[in-house]
């Protein structure tokens, strides 16, 4: 195994079988090589607070096998609805951001961005995103360059597009858009001088080395991802996915801490399926590299931890005092 990553060096020619390798060590030496690295190249104590909204929901022509949103799955029940007032969405992000959010996302339901008034509505968003002192990032589907130029001139600082997973799984997943498309739209977004948050699903019945390939890509691209969601599949009704079973816990802990190794710099944001991992879970993800969390009860269409529960979680990664104000440990 190459000893560069007991460092955190940046690399970009990992190998999937290096990844892999990686990926199945004893659990407590896998979480302790990443978490040493995540102390030389991040603080440690803080975890950012993003906030996602679906500014455009249902009726996306692609045919991703895990999303609710797709117009091929006609048994899920989901309300069809036209894109949202920018002042609308203006405003939650104002209340995202009085919610300790710093990054406000904001993702419409399309196969791709066309010009035209929607278009201009979305770009409206973000300058009002960012006026409002947060960072913004959308996720529209493909776009064209033209596009990816207004979209960095209104102050994005991040597009989401994600691979979803390894490129010898992923037509078992989608098939109205080629792998090569997706890293085609990544191309556009960094010559357009514009953040990448790009990562993935684990869950889908994958293989082990779909997991570790979807990493291999990542860290292929150069630079690395600034931004990377490690999502567990929350199976939807009606979607082709769901009858798959819910995740083990710990397989999200492995998939971070082998993110945090291969990924050195980025920031790994725990999205979808977070509220199914538990307090303790989540925060053997933190103490394995994970810096970021999406707050809120919604992500998209599915669920995401309670505000309460996302509270105590919080207060308890906070400094101690004692109750009792003597400063003396319990006998």
């Amino acid at each position: 195994m190459n000893p560069r990553h007991e460092d955190g060096s940046v690399r970009h020619d990992w190998t999937v079988p290096e990844i892999e390798a990686l990926h199945d060590l004893a659990l407590l030496e896998l979480v302790g090589r990443a978490n040493a690295v995540h102390r030389r190249r991040h603080d440690p104590t803080r975890i950012r607070k993003a906030s996602l909204l679906s500014v455009k929901t249902g009726g996306c022509p692609e045919d991703c096998a895990y999303c609710p949103q797709s117009a091929h799955h006609r048994g899920v029940d989901l309300t069809r609805d036209r894109l949202m007032d920018p002042a609308t969405v203006l405003a939650q992000a104002a209340r995202a951001k009085a919610a300790g959010a710093e990054r406000f996302c904001m993702g419409a339901a399309w196969r791709e961005v066309r010009d035209g008034a929607e278009f201009d509505a979305v770009v409206a968003m973000v300058e009002g995103v960012r006026a409002l002192g947060l960072e913004a990032c959308v996720t529209l589907g493909m776009l064209k360059a033209h596009q990816a130029t207004r979209l960095a001139a209104a102050g994005l600082t991040a597009y989401n597009h994600n691979l979803d997973t390894g490129p010898d799984f992923y037509d078992r997943i989608v098939t109205t858009r080629r792998y090569e498309d997706r890293l085609a739209t990544l191309a556009t977004v960094r010559e357009a001088g514009i953040g990448l948050c790009c990562g993935g699903i684990i869950g889908m019945g994958e293989a082990m080395a779909d997991r570790a390939g979807l990493l291999a890509v990542l860290a292929g691209l150069t630079p690395h991802p600034e931004s990377v969601p490690i999502n567990a599949l929350v199976p939807v009704a009606g979607t082709p996915l769901a009858d798959r079973p819910r995740l083990d816990p710990l397989d999200v802990v492995r998939m971070v801490a082998t993110a945090r190794l291969v990924l050195p710099d980025a920031v790994l944001r725990l999205s979808a399926g977070r509220a199914q991992l538990g307090r303790e879970a989540q925060i053997l993800c933190f103490l394995a590299g994970a810096n970021s969390v999406f707050s809120g009860d919604t992500l998209l269409t599915t669920s995401n931890a309670e505000p309460d529960d996302d509270a105590a979680l919080f207060a308890a990664l906070a400094p101690r005092t004692s109750s009792a104000g003597t400063g003396h440990a319990p006998a």
